[in-house]
């Protein structure tokens, strides 16, 4: 199961992991969200252990999203050390994900 990631977690799991790290900025009323959140609770399942797989309500937790630049959602940000290493804006095929995740690993 992805983890909710908040604003105030979001530095310890995220920016301080070891990990490659998945993060999908999402929104209850999006539609196109809602196509991008069993990918990402797949992938969750499929890294547990390697990665780390998270999923931030930017209705909620905007803190983040608005550093990052998050301006359409879904966005989903891959980051190693950190640092941002990948960016997918709207809806991919889960293997675009996949391959994200793989190349900061």
């Amino acid at each position: 199961m992805a983890l909710e990631i908040t604003d105030a977690s979001f530095e310890e799991v995220v920016l301080k992991s070891d990990k490659p790290v998945l993060v999908d900025f999402w929104a209850a009323w999006c539609g196109p969200c809602r196509m991008v959140g069993p990918i990402i609770e797949e992938i969750s399942a499929e890294f547990e252990g390697k990665a780390v797989v998270g999923k931030v309500d930017v209705d909620a937790h905007q803190q983040y999203a608005a550093q990052f630049g998050v301006r359409n959602i879904p966005t989903v940000l891959v980051f190693k050390n950190g640092e941002i290493v990948d960016r997918k804006v709207g809806v991919s095929p889960k293997q675009a994900y996949v391959a994200a995740i793989e190349a900061a690993m």
